[in-house]
C-alpha cells in the first residue's frame, strides 16, 4: 500500500478536519460500494446500526445518498461533524452530527490506561489504532464508539425524521473519514492528533510536568446573612466594624452580549429556532441595560415593545422578518421604529394615534411658524411638512416621503424649535 494511502498517514483526503484543508468532493461513489474498509470504520458503522438506535430505514436511504456522492464536503472537529449534502433542491443542506467529547479528566483517565501499555503507545505514535485501544478506553469506564442516544443529528432540510436521509448519509461517510485517518475517531471524542501524540511522547519519555499540588478543599461557607451579622456593632452607638451596604455597580457604556454557548439546536418539532433564542437573549441583555441605566419605560405595551425591538433593527433584513412574524408590513414597522428611535413612547403614540381634537388656541404658535398651513385636529400641515401636538403637549415634526408621514426630529416644546 503506498504511504499516502496508508490509514493515518498524511496525504490527500476528501474530508477535512479543522486543522487540515481538504477537497470538497465525495469519495468513491458507486451504487454497490461498501463502507468501512478498516476495523475502526466497520466498528463505527456497527455502533450506528446496532448500538446508537438510529432508524434502520433512514440509514438505508442514507447509504444510497452516500453512494451517489451527495455529500459534498465533510469537516470533523472535536465532538462534531459538519457537512454539506446535496438533496433534491438546488441549495445544499447543512448537516451537523454530534457525539459527546470526553472531558479533560476523562481523557486523563484514558491516557493513564493507554500509557501503561508500551505496545499501544508505540502503535499510536506510528499512526495506527490497535483494536485493543477500544478495550483500554472501556477499562477507563468510557467508550470510543457511540452508544444508544449518543449520535445527535441536525439538518436544515424540512424532513422531521431524526435522522433524515441527509444526516444518515453523513454518518456513513464518517466511516470513510475514519478509514483515511483513525485519529478522526479520537478527534470526535475531543482530542486532536498532535495534542494526543505530544502527550503520549511526554509520558513515554518521562518528560511530564511536575505533579499538580493537592487541591485545598474549599471552605464549607456560611450563609451571607450570618457573615454580615459578624460585623454588626455589639453595642448601641458602636460604629466600628459596620459593613456598608454595597452600592450597585454602574452599568456599562453599552449593553452586553450574551455568551455564545454552543448547544444543540432545538428539535424542529418544537417550532423554536435557535436564531430566535439568540435574538431574545440579546434583546433581554439590552433591556436589562436600559433599565439599569435609568430608562423609565419599564412597562411597555405590545406595540411599544415591538417598535423598541424594531428600532435596533433599522437597516437590517431582520426587521422585515420581525414584521412578518408580527403580522404587519415592513413599511409600517419601519415607521414605528423610526418614531421610537426619535422620541420613544411619545413619538410612537403621536405616530399611530388618530387625530384628536385640541384647543384651537394651542395651534396658534404653529400657525404663526407655518403661514398658510392647514389644520386638522391636532395637526398643522404645509406641503410635505407636518407638526403634530401630542397628548404630552409636546410638538412633533413629520416629513412626507413616498406618501408616508415619518417622524424626523425629537419632540420640542415650541413648534419654532422644529423648523
Amino acid at each position: 500500500m503506498p504511504d499516502e494511502n496508508r490509514p493515518g498517514a498524511a496525504g490527500p483526503a476528501w474530508w477535512r478536519s479543522r486543522e487540515d484543508a481538504g477537497l470538497p468532493a465525495a469519495k468513491g461513489t458507486g451504487s454497490r460500494r461498501s463502507f468501512g474498509a478498516t476495523w475502526w470504520g466497520r466498528a463505527w458503522l456497527e455502533a450506528l446500526e446496532q448500538r446508537a438506535r438510529l432508524d434502520p430505514g433512514r440509514l438505508s436511504r442514507g447509504r444510497s445518498y452516500a453512494r451517489r456522492g451527495s455529500v459534498l464536503e465533510l469537516t470533523v472537529s472535536p465532538g462534531e461533524v459538519e457537512a454539506v449534502v446535496q438533496g433534491s433542491r438546488v441549495t445544499p443542506y447543512q448537516v451537523t452530527v454530534r457525539i459527546r467529547a470526553f472531558s479533560a479528566a476523562e481523557w486523563d483517565a484514558v491516557l493513564d490506561v493507554v500509557s501503561a501499555q508500551i505496545g499501544r503507545v508505540a502503535a499510536l505514535l506510528d499512526g495506527e489504532l490497535p483494536p485493543e485501544v477500544v478495550e483500554d478506553v472501556q477499562a477507563a469506564g468510557l467508550d470510543l464508539l457511540p452508544g444508544a442516544g449518543e449520535v445527535l443529528t441536525n439538518c436544515s432540510c424540512p424532513d422531521f425524521a431524526v435522522p433524515c436521509k441527509h444526516s444518515a448519509a453523513v454518518c456513513y461517510l464518517v466511516a470513510d473519514a475514519l478509514d483515511d485517518d483513525p485519529f478522526a475517531l479520537l478527534l470526535l471524542r475531543g482530542r486532536r492528533k498532535d495534542e494526543l501524540l505530544s502527550t503520549l511522547r511526554s509520558r513515554r519519555t518521562g518528560n511530564t510536568s511536575a505533579p499538580a499540588p493537592p487541591r485545598t478543599p474549599a471552605p464549607a461557607g456560611i450563609p451571607a446573612i450570618a457573615a454580615f451579622a459578624r460585623h454588626l456593632p455589639t453595642s448601641p452607638g458602636a460604629g466600628a466594624g459596620v459593613v456598608p451596604v454595597p452600592v450597585p455597580p454602574r452599568p456599562l457604556g453599552a449593553p452586553g452580549v450574551p455568551a455564545a454557548v454552543k448547544v444543540l439546536d432545538p428539535p424542529r418539532s418544537s417550532g423554536v429556532d435557535v436564531r430566535d433564542l439568540i435574538a431574545l437573549a440579546t434583546d433581554a441583555a439590552r433591556r436589562a441595560w436600559e433599565l439599569a441605566s435609568g430608562d423609565p419605560t419599564q412597562a411597555l405595551t405590545y406595540e411599544q415593545d415591538l417598535a423598541r425591538r424594531a428600532a435596533h433593527l433599522l437597516g437590517t433584513p431582520e426587521l422585515a422578518d420581525l414584521a412578518h412574524r408580527a403580522g404587519i408590513s415592513a413599511r409600517q414597522l419601519t415607521t414605528w421604529a423610526t418614531a421610537w428611535r426619535q422620541a420613544g413612547p411619545g413619538g410612537l403614540a403621536v405616530t399611530v394615534d388618530d387625530p384628536h381634537d385640541v384647543d384651537p388656541e394651542a395651534l396658534t404658535e404653529a400657525l404663526e411658524a407655518l403661514p398658510q398651513a392647514t389644520t386638522e385636529a391636532n395637526r398643522v400641515t404645509k406641503g410635505k411638512l407636518q407638526l403634530r401636538l401630542g397628548q404630552d403637549n409636546l410638538w412633533y415634526r413629520f416629513d412626507k416621503s413616498f406618501n408616508d408621514w415619518t417622524l424626523t426630529h425629537p419632540p420640542a416644546a415650541s413648534p419654532q424649535d422644529l423648523l
